[in-house]
């Protein structure tokens, strides 16, 4: 069977790949070799920015499946119907660290998801924990400045790590979740992905639902310990990645039951805390858990970079029945994902085929601009309204209108009766067995214990003592005996 020449990038046979033009035997290079520096420049720009969080990622393509009928609460085309499959892409990453970084690490996880549906991509982006840190996108580059690597050290640094959730106080519940149990996933395949946010879904009829997204895993939640994953770390740097593509290349496909909770849009203004609020969770009693579908992996990607590398997910990404809620946090993101991918990737990140829709077609009048592909519209008309049968708007608005009041300012959340930052952490606390309990006061006190300023760790031990006295106490003693041995 004959192989295919190799080629320039311009399509032009290569004679030598073995060795570069030079001046005579054993002379200096010559500039005139084509192949020599189109190979060299190409190499030296093979890196793009990596993302400032999320950096270190994994990621698999696959299906999801409606077993549920759920048209009462949306008209969202890929769910309309029991048994129709959307095809989607699903990255996981760890949040803080850099590429280099390790899988089995302390740290909230990355669940981001593209459905490639008949209207359009629908983007998803979540984590692994059904809370965040903070509640106001304003705080998040000094949450993640905190949270990496200090500007003089060049290292992560206890000091910075706690004294920004020292005067965060809302942060005291992702922090119960991500010192306790489930703060390092076995794997990917074995941790639960969540919708984090709020978002609204709208019927046929025009009612509007706000929602919550739960992705419980199929193949139960298992974790490591702090030991356990400072071990796996030092074995296998890429153990999470190595996991989800053995698993998908033998045939073992993991997946994930799609459940929402579901709360008539009328209820929220009156609901004992804001419902918008990220650092919170829904009560199950109160919007128990309604099953969707069947989420399924099954085929890895053929090139990391170009497929999870260069995968861009902006949760701006909507499609008819899907929209916003009044998520502070949320809303802050519509806008700072979609403007980081153009910042990495390009302006015309959306035409890589990872990104770009499958079951439909782009029609749009975006023009020109870095790395332009399929030329891009060409002669077609680039303005809107024209008289050449260009694409024209549908006059019907992807999800329905919320109300809003009041004088424009900086204003803080409006005040509900369980509305304290404490609360759901004590909750969550009190649900943990005595186990469970043990193993998050001493991963707490691990990294507490090693902060360099009293007042930093008083205003931290205050917050656990505020969410239970039991929880507090514990965690001061612990931090005590560490600080003092």
């Amino acid at each position: 069977m004959s192989k295919p020449t190799l080629t320039t990038e311009s399509g032009a046979p290569v004679a030598d790949n073995q060795n570069s033009a030079t001046a005579g035997v054993g002379g200096p290079l010559l500039i005139q070799d084509q192949h020599l520096l189109e190979k060299l420049a190409r190499f030296n720009r093979e890196r793009i920015p990596e993302r400032v969080v999320h950096a270190r990622g994994s990621g698999a393509y696959g299906h999801f499946e409606v077993t549920d009928d759920v048209t009462g609460y949306t008209r969202a085309a890929f769910l309309d119907t029991i048994g129709k499959r959307t095809e989607v892409f699903l990255r996981f990453s760890t949040v803080a660290d850099s590429l280099g970084g390790a899988d089995a690490v302390r740290d909230p996880r990355g669940f981001a998801l593209k459905f490639y549906t008949e209207e359009g991509n629908y983007d998803l982006v979540g984590n692994n924990t059904p809370v965040f840190f903070i509640k106001d996108p304003i705080k998040f580059p000094d949450f993640i400045h905190s949270q990496k690597r200090d500007p003089f050290t060049g290292r992560q640094e206890a000091d910075n790590v706690w004294d920004f959730w020292a005067h965060a106080p809302e942060a005291t519940h992702q922090i119960t979740w991500l010192m306790g149990d489930r703060g390092i996933p076995a794997s990917y395949r074995h941790m639960n992905g969540y919708g984090s946010h709020t978002y609204q879904w709208t019927n046929a009829e025009g009612e509007a639902f706000f929602v919550k997204y739960h992705f419980k895993t199929n193949q139960g939640i298992r974790c490591l310990s702090s030991e356990q994953g400072a071990e796996l770390a030092g074995k296998d740097a890429n153990s999470h990645q190595t996991d989800l593509l053995e698993a998908i290349e033998r045939g073992v496909h993991p997946s994930w039951t799609l459940y929402v909770q579901v709360m008539p849009a009328a209820e929220a203004a009156d609901y004992r805390f804001n419902p918008f609020d990220l650092t919170k969770v829904w009560p199950h009693a109160d919007y128990p858990l309604q099953r969707v579908g069947r989420l399924v992996l099954d085929r890895n990607p053929d090139n990391v970079f170009a497929e999870v590398e260069q995968a861009a997910f902006s949760p701006n990404n909507f499609v008819p029945g899907i929209g916003p809620s009044p998520d502070k946090m949320l809303q802050g993101r519509l806008f700072a994902y979609a403007d980081a991918h153009r910042y990495r990737l390009g302006v015309n990140h959306t035409q890589l085929a990872v990104n770009a829709p499958r079951a439909t077609t782009a029609e749009n009048y975006g023009r020109d601009g870095l790395m332009a592909a399929n030329g891009q519209g060409r002669r077609a008309k680039n303005y809107e309204p024209n008289s050449y049968g260009g694409p024209v708007q549908t006059d019907q608005p992807l999800a329905a209108p919320f109300a809003v009041n009041g004088h424009t300012g900086t204003h803080a959340a409006p005040a509900h009766t369980k509305d304290d930052d404490f609360f759901q952490a004590g909750e969550l606390y009190r649900l943990m067995s005595e186990d469970e309990k043990k193993r998050l006061v001493a991963n707490i006190a691990g990294g507490l214990s090693q902060v360099t300023r009293d007042d930093v760790v008083e205003k931290n031990l205050a917050h656990f003592h505020a969410a239970d006295p039991d929880y507090g106490r514990r965690v001061e003693e612990a931090v005590r005996e560490l600080r003092e041995g």
